[in-house]
């Protein structure tokens, strides 16, 4: 998974892009945020081509206010019309791989 900063995150945002796309905002001390970053890590094996990007909460102070990032971990799908849906509760691989597969 690649870690984008906010700089790159605006970029993408501006180009106004009809791909989809998931970014996982996490801080690097949250134990919660490590246990999900694992269970993506297990979705990448069995989905490589979903398109997760990850971003350090911390570093992306304007984004976070602009996009109404509540607490982290946080995925945020995104499509042509900006943020479509959020998620802040991780159960299992298995629920997080179906909200994925919904999304699509």
């Amino acid at each position: 998974m690649t870690e984008w900063s906010e700089s790159q995150l605006k970029e993408w945002a501006l180009k106004g892009t009809a791909e989809r796309k998931f970014f996982y905002f996490y801080t690097p001390l949250c134990g919660t945020c490590k246990m999900t970053e694992r269970m993506l890590q297990v979705i990448l094996a069995l989905d490589p081509q979903l398109p997760i990007v990850k971003c350090n909460i911390n570093f992306c102070p304007q984004i976070s206010r602009e996009w109404q990032i509540e607490s982290v971990p946080c995925i945020a799908g995104m499509g042509e019309d900006g943020i479509i849906r959020k998620r802040y509760r991780m159960q299992a691989v298995d629920d997080l791989h179906r909200w994925f597969q919904e999304f699509a």
